[in-house]
């Protein structure tokens, strides 16, 4: 059941790509409350945007596949994307330009920072291996001036100068990785089975068979200024995971600590959590609507339309004032998420998309 006074906010639309929109992600806050939004897309042309409007800064230009993931770094420096295309590759956020190219040999599905560590980066995906690339190790980058404006070519890395972790764990490909708070535990998304790896040892200490097939899988959490003892987790990052008609959350720093598990009356696509709202919000499977339910007594409490497609990643920013939704229809939508004055809503209602 809606709530009584439904909310008169109209969603911001983000256009630009030309195919289904995978996965979406923020940066953490930087300093003046600005933040940014990433997004993955089978069209091989990922987009860096103003988390608050929508706005577009730039697309990063060079993989030849599609595009499954797309993350930033904690000091939002660099971005990281997986492909098809059977690399992920780094990029400088201001500029462009591409830094490293990490070489596979089948598709990368997933990718993964460390929670305060922009040095270090994780993938996984068809090859069944969750793989740990120390960029810090590699020969420094000089960046290009006024006076040598040509672009540095980037470094390649082949996977014989990472490290493999939990070798031979995997028996199905790795659709998402989570770096939790502890930076000693990663945990993986494969088939329908969620594991926690313990990087010292490289070994897998923990082994979750869900309901069906994991389709979203992420930590969430606030900037430490908006987060609080009393949200959901305490005060830390949550582990939201999508699988069959479940949702499922893990709290605590090495995201192993059950809060929840909710199961709906149809499947779920995506998931993810408003921690200080005390709510969760879901792509429904089959259809194309977001749900948001509440936290403490499971009822519906409000419904959003507008997508063309399947809701495959939803995440919330990093103040909790926003949430983005992105859809097979190959749109992005944000949706206000406070009370007052945001972005580009004023007064209640939004007069237009950001990026029309």
């Amino acid at each position: 059941m809606a709530e009584s006074t439904p909310r008169q906010y109209v969603p911001l639309t983000c256009h630009g790509h030309s195919r289904p929109v995978p996965h979406i992600s923020f940066s953490p806050l930087e300093k003046e409350d600005v933040y940014y939004m990433i997004s993955a897309c089978k069209d091989g042309n990922p987009m860096l945007r103003d988390g608050q409007t929508g706005d577009w800064i730039g697309t990063f230009l060079g993989h030849k596949g599609a595009v499954w993931q797309a993350r930033l770094s904690p000091d939002a420096s660099t971005a990281a994307t997986a492909s098809a295309d059977f690399t992920a590759k780094v990029w400088d956020t201001h500029t462009g330009e591409l830094l490293y190219i990490l070489q596979h040999d089948h598709i990368v599905r997933a990718i993964a920072y460390p929670f305060d560590n922009s040095g270090m980066l994780a993938t996984g995906g068809f090859e069944k291996k969750l793989r740990i690339f120390d960029l810090q190790s590699q020969k420094s980058m000089p960046s290009p001036t006024s006076s040598n404006p040509n672009p540095v070519a980037p470094i390649t890395i082949e996977t014989s100068q990472a490290f493999e972790i939990g070798e031979g764990a995997h028996k199905e490909a790795i659709k998402f990785i989570v770096w939790a708070m502890d930076p000693n535990i990663i945990i993986t998304a494969s088939g329908d089975t969620l594991r926690w790896f313990d990087l010292p040892s490289r070994r897998c200490v923990r082994e979750v068979k869900l309901e069906g097939e994991i389709k979203s899988c992420e930590l969430v959490s606030l900037a430490s200024a908006y987060s609080s003892p009393t949200d959901i987790g305490g005060g830390l990052p949550v582990l939201a995971v999508a699988a069959g008609k479940t949702a499922y959350f893990w709290g605590g720093k090495r995201a192993q600590d059950e809060l929840k598990q909710i199961t709906l009356p149809h499947g779920i696509a995506s998931v993810a959590l408003d921690l200080r709202g005390r709510k969760y919000v879901v792509g429904e499977e089959p259809g194309t609507w977001a749900r948001v339910y509440d936290w403490e007594d499971g009822k519906e409490i409000d419904m959003h339309k507008g997508h063309h497609g399947p809701i495959w990643s939803i995440a919330f920013s990093p103040d909790g004032n926003l949430y983005a939704t992105g859809s097979e229809d190959g749109t992005i939508k944000m949706w206000k998420n406070c009370d007052g004055f945001y972005g580009l809503w004023r007064g209640g209602m939004a007069t237009g998309s950001g990026t029309d």
